[in-house]
């Protein structure tokens, strides 16, 4: 389940962190750089299983990488595969058939929801997003309804649905005929799809990740997709951070026993070794595509190397049976982790909630989340903010987590919150 030991590259290899910042500043991002000079400054350098490994020889607990690293970093079986392809035929020219892309795409399917049976694959959430939303123009459907707080991505396509105007103002304007409602809220989209029968593209997540780990309540999936086939709509299920076991089930979509028209997989396809997502749709919904293979390209769509890492990391969630892990995990860091922050912060944490291995840590006002996440880090400890809600500090750690990563992590969290609540103070009423 964990990979070989590894060796670091040479401090010759790696500037030390001045310089590394002096280069973040001039030719990356001056943003950037000072966003990792919030965070320690730490230089990360390898990494295997649950650990990150940084250049001064700190080793740090990944519950981070925004669900990515479901099967942890270089997990063997799909680092043998790439390492496979690497050294035959990492890049294929798009003119031949190319027999890893069919094997990857036979692999997703055969464990995705059964109708599902034609895939796109792309390299990154936003292009698979970007390819969903193509797919529904050619079925006449151009009308795009998303949920507040949602996130599909920055491309202007993606970035028209990402529910956040933070995000979407400085670049508007951005497609025009998209709406957003209130997630969780049947009948607010049943009120936008009444108005645009035959011509509606709804896109859901099972959990809204980047909101805050926000579960909708129960049953909200099945009226989605009823609804969309009620008013004629073309139903997107966006599992590019939920899918692929991180929820405890194969997919969010398994819980209701829904079928989307189309699923976007991404994040832990990857492996935590090769970007690479997906759009997986029925027949119907994929029949422009299925007709026209030039209708929408990518140079790299379907690259050997990346289609070996997503078989990978298949075939490594069904050897190491980390859906069930995923659940079983979580259920117990879940626990553990509202002990210990309700402990310490009382009131002023609003919800501790999760679902899988996907948490979020809610607090009442601003300020906490961002805190506490720099001092889980000081402890050793790798966690993530929300994009959509500065409120919410999130978990995404791997299934292969070992008892002994679960108690460093309730210890970990049990310190940090214990020298954040003791220096916090709240804006209204106390803690």
């Amino acid at each position: 389940m964990t990979s070989a030991p590894i060796k670091p590259a040479v401090a010759g290899d790696i500037p030390d962190r001045h310089e590394l910042g002096r280069l973040y500043r001039s030719r990356l991002s001056k943003g950037r750089a000072t966003l990792g000079e919030l965070f320690g400054g730490h230089v990360e350098v390898a990494s295997e299983g649950a650990r990150v490994h940084t250049s001064d020889g700190r080793s740090f607990l990944n519950c981070g990488g925004y669900g990515v690293f479901l099967t942890g970093a270089r997990h063997p079986t799909v680092v043998r595969r790439v390492a496979e392809q690497l050294h035959t035929h990492p890049v294929a020219t798009r003119i031949f058939l190319e027999p890893q892309a069919a094997l990857a795409a036979d692999a997703l399917v055969s464990v995705v929801p059964e109708g599902l049976s034609r895939v796109h694959f792309a390299s990154s959430g936003a292009e698979a997003v970007e390819t969903a939303i193509k797919l529904a123009r050619t079925r006449g459907r151009t009308r795009l309804v998303a949920t507040d707080g949602g996130y599909h991505g920055k491309t202007m396509g993606a970035l028209s649905l990402t529910g956040k105007s933070l995000f979407q103002d400085p670049f508007r304007p951005l497609l025009p005929g998209t709406s957003h409602v209130p997630y969780g809220d049947a009948e607010a989209l049943r009120a936008v799809l009444a108005q645009i029968p035959g011509e509606g593209c709804v896109f859901v997540e099972p959990v809204q990740g980047e909101a805050g780990v926000v579960i909708p309540p129960i049953g909200y999936l099945r009226q989605v997709s009823d609804l969309c086939r009620e008013f004629g709509a073309l139903f997107v299920l966006d599992e590019i951070q939920t899918g692929l076991g991180r929820l405890g089930t194969w997919w969010g979509a398994d819980a209701e026993g829904v079928v989307p028209d189309v699923l976007l997989v991404g994040k832990g396809l990857s492996g935590g070794v090769v970007p690479v997502s997906a759009v997986v749709a029925t027949p119907e919904a994929f029949t422009a595509f299925d007709q026209d293979p030039y209708l929408h390209t990518s140079t790299f769509s379907g690259a050997p190397l990346a289609m070996a890492a997503a078989r990978g990391a298949i075939e490594a969630i069904q050897e190491d049976d980390l859906v069930t892990r995923s659940k079983v995990l979580g259920e117990q860091i879940l626990t553990e982790v509202r002990s210990v922050v309700t402990r310490h912060f009382g009131d002023a944490v609003r919800e501790v909630r999760g679902r899988g291995l996907m948490l979020g840590i809610e607090f009442a006002e601003p300020g906490p989340a961002g805190d506490l996440l720099i001092e889980l880090i000081q402890q050793g400890v790798i966690a993530n903010h929300s994009l959509n809600s500065h409120l919410v500090l999130r978990l995404t750690p791997p299934a292969v987590l070992q008892p002994a990563d679960v108690d460093f992590l309730c210890e970990a969290m049990d310190r940090a919150c214990r020298a954040q609540a003791a220096r916090y103070t709240p804006t209204s009423g106390g803690v």
